[in-house]
């Protein structure tokens, strides 16, 4: 009710960002090529849920399980909702991060869905004028609770479906799911891929350890991109989503790929952290899809390494009836590019399975049941120039992989997710 009164208050600019993956690499991207030139807020971490986005809308941050933190928020909300003055709207707890400065002039909220029906509560809360659709495929993270991938991707198309006629909806354009949804708005529709006929295109993608580099064209002309400590395909979509919002705003390229040089990939999203006995560390444990994981697994073919190639997998939750044929999929596809395989979780003994069946040595790959008993596995079984992709679902807790194998744990605050209070109180 706040964060509604308060949308109604100040009547910002509002992007909505959805999708099964992507959402917060894009919702980053977003902000750093509208940052340059606007006043805008991001949603906080993945603050996609009807509460997330009310806390994004209000600015201010999850209180857990704390009675008083909750009250606290309230009061916050109701300052910005009600308060006298329009100058001073933005909560002003520390906690928040924003003390004294205005409401935003621009919204740019993640927007999440579980369940059928998510997404009208979300839509009560805040109505985009802009809506972006990263990537969804053909089994999407959160189908448990759906029919079928069919279902997720028309609950998600609600986004585009309420956009204005003054509005724009932005969507992938290599996503069949996805790009079959323009026909479902009247909003100006902007597309963005790697194919030939969409509005915004990259190409001549190229990874090492420093980053990726890729080209940006549109109607004949074209930038270099190069973002720095950033891997995978998945943030050129991020990129192209945030180039192609900047372009709805009337930036220009020159422009857009001046601010993306300050865009970098949310911990736990692929990043690459230094690791014991001079390791490599692709960190991308914050949450795991197929879709996902496939791209991780790509990027991890990708790159070039002195060493060995490992893949430390913990188990894809939310992907009901597909669980087996999904796990064991990405076993195989895990054979092509690593030597190792280690799973952690009772879903994930397919992905072992399937790596097994697709030529990994036995003996090369162990389950264990779960992090905890992986890690010390994995911090022995590391040599010098290894490379180690760490990914799985939330519930999987595979950043203590990471923990136990990073050169620097005392960074881990600033570089691993889930490393607040709560978590660290909920192992």
């Amino acid at each position: 009710m706040l964060a509604k009164r308060a949308v109604k208050r100040f009547r910002p600019q509002i992007i909505g960002v959805t999708g099964s993956v992507g959402k917060s690499s894009t919702k980053d991207a977003i902000a750093a090529v509208l940052e340059s030139k606007y006043d805008v807020r991001k949603s906080q971490k993945s603050y996609n849920s009807e509460i997330g986005l009310a806390m994004a809308v209000l600015g201010i941050s999850t209180a857990w399980n704390s009675p008083l933190g909750w009250l606290k928020n309230i009061w916050l909300g109701t300052r910005v909702a009600f308060g006298p003055s329009a100058r001073f709207a933005e909560a002003s707890s520390r906690r928040a991060g924003r003390a004294g400065k205005k409401f935003p002039k621009i919204l740019i909220l993640e927007m999440g869905v579980d369940r059928p029906q998510d997404f009208d509560k979300l839509l009560k809360v805040a109505r985009p004028d802009i809506g972006v659709v990263t990537a969804i495929g053909q089994i999407p993270v959160h189908v448990e609770f759906f029919s079928g991938p069919e279902a997720v991707a028309r609950e998600k198309s609600k986004l585009i479906k309420i956009l204005p006629s003054e509005g724009t909806a932005i969507l992938n354009f290599d996503d069949e799911v996805v790009w079959e949804m323009h026909e479902k708005t009247k909003a100006k529709v902007f597309s963005f891929g790697f194919g030939t006929e969409s509005n915004l295109r990259a190409s001549n993608y190229k990874i090492d350890l420093s980053g990726i580099t890729f080209k940006l064209a549109r109607d004949g002309a074209s930038v270099p991109i190069r973002l720095s400590k950033v891997y995978g395909k998945q943030h050129v979509y991020a990129a192209m989503a945030g180039a192609s919002v900047g372009l709805a705003f009337g930036m220009n390229l020159i422009e857009i790929s001046e601010a993306l040089q300050k865009y970098s990939a949310p911990p736990g999203r692929l990043k690459l952290i230094e690791g014991i006995k001079n390791s490599y560390i692709l960190d991308d444990s914050y949450n795991a899809s197929p879709l996902a994981t496939h791209a991780a697994l790509d990027t991890l073919g990708d790159l070039q390494t002195k060493g060995k190639k490992i893949v430390v997998f913990g188990d894809m939750l939310e992907i009901g009836k597909y669980t087996i044929e999904a796990h064991k999929t990405l076993g195989q596809l895990a054979a092509k590019y690593a030597g190792y395989v280690i799973t952690a979780g009772p879903r994930s003994k397919f992905t072992a399975e399937g790596a097994i069946s697709n030529g990994i040595p036995k003996e090369n790959v162990k389950s264990f049941s779960t992090s905890d008993e992986a890690a010390p596995y994995v911090k022995e079984l590391i040599k010098k120039d290894d490379l180690i992709l760490v990914k799985g679902s939330q519930g999987m807790r595979m950043e203590k992989v990471i923990l136990e194998i990073m050169a620097h744990p005392e960074d881990a605050e600033k570089l691993l997710v889930r490393q607040d209070a709560y978590w660290l109180r909920h192992p």
